[in-house]
């Protein structure tokens, strides 16, 4: 139901809103024989397993078709849990051993080894594993895997799709939960908490990504944004200790979401101390400019525009999601924050996975948009100045029909036009719409080239999603490139 209300808005209005190879960019070739190196953090889903409905799995190696896979695994898991290796094997071989498979054509044999642990090491070989729980509540895990990937026939990349039947597809770890640090801030005298995700200065994205031990990604593309659709941030470069970016006073930002003007964009200004002039606490863009005129303060404006979306301010915050499991069903509706401490000082939003253009996995959180009808829906603010950001925005591509999957209509997972390291990369999404037009035919697209290609073809139609000739846009960074 909200994924027909979430679409039925999107439809009224013109359009709405971003997985993929779990380690493909992880594979070294050598011949027949791959090397796998990774560590991987995943939450759990339903164990898409037929008769395993109401148990959970991670897994941490798909099965790949005439593929084994040998090595160690290292996991700690927030419940204990079950480690499960298959063994793909022939119908004639399935008598009287536990048998696991999706759409009771492809089998696979099970070994369990119940250590009732959550944690452990262990070296194996099989055709995929995963970490299993026979209860109904989702569990989280990390796992480092080193070993090798051997082929015995041609097949195609690994991928973390796991098989299933009647036009669906079941990606791992469609969801995940994203933890970030948590700022102090100030507007107009009062409190706002919010993040910083993006940086159009490497320096500046750097020493902010050392000092909060949390990667805040470069954005080259910030840096062309119009005047309008940002406001200010102002740092402080010395004067009173505290917990501001550069370790003084809290920053001071010039809008909450509430204030019609209000962008998660915002240029650095950064304010200096005069000497014997101070300091003492400013706590708003006009007692600074006040400062200012006075000449107890110097302001330099800088060219770096920084991604500040606010968690919590006077009046309002993001919605948090009471229901805290995460599924493929409700993932985008709701709320996009699981938990906000200002204690430990951390949001914790959903992550949705993705493909990135060359089929890479992406995880990216949502924080605010535009127009009204979905952001009311996804409980975040509705950002009127990104209707000046088409230009600078990175496309996204939504599935209205064909496979289905964790999307936000329901369908497969959405495709970025642009990853993280590209020179054009940027927060902001304009959301663009693909409609297969003869559902039956649909395939799963994981590159923008396959999108590109069945444009070609003309199986697919690309509209871009629209409300009164203006484009949806979300601020939607990508948080993690596995």
């Amino acid at each position: 139901m909200n994924r027909i209300l979430l679409l039925a808005i999107v439809v009224i209005v013109g359009g709405l809103i971003a997985s993929i190879s779990l380690f493909n960019d992880q594979l070294a070739n050598a011949g027949s024989t791959k090397k796998i190196q990774f560590t991987k953090t995943i939450t759990s889903s339903q164990d898409p397993g037929i008769g395993h409905g109401n148990e959970q799995m991670a897994i941490i190696l798909p099965p790949n078709k005439g593929s084994i896979y040998h090595g160690s695994i290292t996991y700690s898991s927030s419940t204990p849990v079950q480690v499960v290796i298959l063994h793909q094997i022939d119908k004639t071989d399935s008598e009287g051993q536990p048998i696991w498979t999706v759409n009771g054509n492809t089998l696979y044999a099970v070994t369990t080894i119940d250590q009732n642990s959550s944690g452990g090491s262990l070296d194996f070989t099989g055709s995929a594993i995963g970490l299993h729980s026979t209860n109904s509540s989702q569990f989280t895990v990390t796992a480092s895997v080193d070993g090798w990937i051997r082929t015995t026939t041609d097949v195609a990349p690994v991928s973390a799709v796991i098989p299933t039947t009647n036009n669906t597809l079941k990606i791992v770890s469609s969801t995940t939960p994203i933890q970030i640090p948590l700022h102090e801030g100030l507007v107009n005298g009062k409190i706002m908490y919010y993040v910083i995700t993006d940086s159009s200065n490497i320096l500046v994205a750097n020493n902010i990504s050392e000092k909060q031990n949390w990667q805040v990604q470069l954005s080259p593309a910030l840096a062309h944004v119009p005047v309008m659709s940002f406001g200010n941030i102002f740092i402080f470069t010395n004067g009173i200790t505290g917990n501001g970016t550069r370790g003084y006073q809290n920053d001071v930002l010039s809008s909450i979401p509430s204030d019609s003007q209000y962008s998660p964009l915002n240029k650095v200004i950064e304010v200096s101390w005069n000497v014997g002039r101070g300091p003492f606490i400013l706590n708003s863009t006009k007692a600074i400019l006040d400062a200012n005129m006075t000449g107890k303060v110097k302001l330099t404006t800088t060219d770096t525009i920084l991604n500040t979306p606010a968690i919590s301010w006077d009046g309002g915050n993001l919605g948090i999601r009471s229901d805290k499991i995460l599924s493929d069903q409700v993932a985008y509706v709701g709320g996009q924050l699981l938990d906000v401490n200002t204690n430990n000082m951390t949001a914790t939003f959903v992550g949705h996975r993705g493909w990135g253009p060359d089929g890479r996995t992406v995880y990216y959180i949502i924080t605010s948009g535009s127009p009204q009808g979905p952001a009311q829906t996804m409980k975040i603010p509705n950002v009127s100045v990104f209707s000046l950001l088409g230009s600078y925005a990175r496309d996204v591509y939504h599935f209205a029909n064909g496979i289905q999957g964790a999307g936000p209509f329901g369908y497969q997972e959405g495709i970025s036009s642009v990853q993280l390291g590209d020179s054009n990369y940027s927060p902001i999404c304009k959301i663009s719409i693909i409609t297969w037009k003869d559902p039956k035919t649909a395939q799963v697209l994981e590159t923008k080239n396959d999108v590109d290609f069945e444009k070609t073809n003309g199986t697919i139609d690309i509209q871009e999603a629209t409300v009164s000739g203006k484009n949806y846009m979300l601020d939607c960074p990508i948080v993690k490139s596995p």
